[in-house]
């Protein structure tokens, strides 16, 4: 499977979640609902553990997908993921930077590909 990048630089195709969606394994969404209710502390059930991928439209996303401003705003311009965004790295994903640096690194990595040409 060719890796998807989300937007703010997640890596989609190693997410638990999204790899417990494609093999459809209700073991694997049990694990992911419970080690995220622990991490953000809000309970969160196996059956809400369906994603496609936030690049997708119209597949099955994370209920914080749709209020997520960095997808919202990388949807709206059109970009491949923000490294492509004109604007990068706006306050959003400065901030969201704090949190997840590994994917600071991945759209880093991109840009710094896009540059060479």
């Amino acid at each position: 499977m060719e890796k998807m990048v989300a937007f703010c630089g997640i890596i989609c195709t190693d997410c638990k979640a999204f790899i417990a969606t494609q093999e459809n394994d209700d073991a694997k969404r049990r694990d992911v609902a419970e080690a995220w209710s622990k991490t953000f502390g809000m309970e969160i059930k196996p059956e809400e553990i369906n994603c496609d991928g936030c690049l997708t439209e119209d597949g099955r996303h994370i209920n914080y997908c749709s209020i997520c401003e960095i997808r919202k705003c990388g949807m709206e311009k059109g970009v491949k993921n923000c490294a492509y965004c004109n604007d990068y790295k706006c306050e959003k994903l400065t901030r969201f930077f704090e949190h997840a640096p590994e994917a600071k690194k991945t759209l880093e990595e991109i840009r710094k590909q896009l540059h060479k040409t």
